[in-house]
């Protein structure tokens, strides 16, 4: 029992100085930063993907994307932030876990190189705008909403009324728009593996797996992350590198209490844009 007791103790020994040499930014080594959940907050993001391009010891970048999309503004602050790490030469490999759709295929886009799982749901190329109609509940409760506004326009999306025939034209404007930005951003990176008229056919906001999103040229290669850092390495052509996974720090409290930040509603931004599956 004691010998079990020791054997156990040195493997933890070695793992957590295995962890904590991978954070010492000396030698070769291959950045993981992870993108998980609805894009809605990119300064986390964008601040560890700037620490990896100015870290001399990082050599290449992983972004690992789980994720259906989010909001126009925080997907192209992240798309704008890996553009500025290309700037450093270093090698940007794509590993798309469960779902890398809309917004997140749209971080996805600037990458050397885009590995997804056969099954990976992807795709989703398209832009939304959600408006929720409660004037028949709030009827039947009694209850009247009045706005006071500068302009006529300035309460559009309000759930207390329905859309005019002009606000849903001018909606549809500004959604186009972003639709427009979406492909562009898409065809910088990939026009060499997509054309234009190709790329429209099939950017209706459809999902694809991974497996599907290759042939029509969307992703690269079919692996999974360790597929993915491998193909890091070879591009920086640094075989022996360490793997350092960029995660977020938390105290001890917060690890042994798996806290958790809260959860994210729609209703909550009424008036954004997204590039969301939905």
């Amino acid at each position: 029992m004691k010998r079990f007791i020791l054997v156990l103790i040195l493997l933890v020994s070695v793992m957590v100085i295995g962890s904590l040499l991978s954070r010492i930014p000396v030698g070769n080594r291959i950045a993981v930063l992870k993108v998980e959940g609805i894009i809605i907050d990119a300064e986390p993001v964008i601040k560890k993907i700037e620490k990896a391009k100015k870290d001399d010891s990082i050599k290449a970048l992983v972004l690992r994307v789980d994720s259906p999309g989010g909001s126009v503004g925080a997907s192209q602050e992240i798309y704008r932030a890996l553009e500025r790490f290309k700037d450093s030469k270093k090698p940007l490999v794509v590993s798309m876990g469960n779902v890398a759709a809309s917004g997140g295929y749209y971080i996805s886009v600037p990458a050397d190189y885009i590995y997804a799982n056969p099954g990976t749901i992807t795709g989703s190329i398209g832009v939304i705008i959600e408006h929720i109609d409660y004037r028949e509940l709030l009827s039947r409760l009694g209850v009247k909403a009045t706005a006071i506004k500068t302009g006529k326009f300035k309460d559009t999306l309000s759930p207390f009324r329905e859309l005019t025939d002009e606000e849903r034209e001018y909606l549809k404007k500004t959604i186009d728009d972003a639709y427009g930005q979406f492909l562009s951003s898409i065809l910088k990176y990939r026009s060499k593996k997509i054309s234009e008229d190709e790329l429209r056919n099939i950017a209706d906001g459809r999902i694809m797996t991974g497996l599907m999103a290759q042939k029509v040229g969307l992703v690269d290669g079919l692996g999974n992350i360790e597929d993915a850092i491998d193909k890091a390495k070879e591009l920086a052509g640094v075989k022996e590198a360490r793997v350092f996974y960029m995660e977020e720090r938390k105290s001890f409290l917060r690890r042994l209490l798996g806290a958790k930040l809260p959860s994210f509603d729609l209703n909550y931004y009424p008036t954004m844009i997204y590039y969301l599956m939905k």
